[in-house]
Order: C-alpha cells, then structure tokens, then sequence
C-alpha cells in the first residue's frame, strides 16, 4: 500500500521517540510547512491550544492520520 502524501495541516502522529525534543512515538502534531521535498514543519500543541513544540520532521517520521469511509454511526 503506498504511503499517503503529507500535505499542509495535515494531522501527523509521530513514528519515533525524540528525546532531544522530549516527544514520544504517538504524539500527534500539525503540518504546518512545507520545507523541503520530504521535510515537513510539525506543531505540536498541549489541549489549551499552546505550542509546545515545532521544528523540522522528515517524512519518514510522522505517519498522517485520517478518516476516510462511512460517517461514524452513534448507536443509543
């Protein structure tokens, strides 16, 4: 299956630790730029809204998330 293409605010969840960065594998950020062909600028945020990281990502580090198919369907 071929690898999405990362686009601009794409929602990205991070593929490895980066303990320079103190980020963990799971972490999920936004793309905010587009650098360099592969090289993406990544925003993390905490739940009040508030950058607590950004920097450089290659693609080969963040996996894009999405929700494609049938809406979710709420059963009560």
């Amino acid at each position: 299956m071929p690898k999405k293409r990362i686009r601009l605010l794409d929602t990205v969840a991070l593929l490895e630790n980066l303990p320079r960065r103190k980020l963990k594998r799971g972490e999920v950020g936004t793309v905010v730029e587009i650098l360099a062909p592969e090289v993406y600028e990544v925003e993390f945020c905490d739940e009040e809204g508030q950058t607590y990281a950004e920097f450089a990502l290659r693609g080969d580090q963040v996996m894009v998330l999405h929700n494609q198919g049938e809406a979710l369907k709420i059963v009560a």
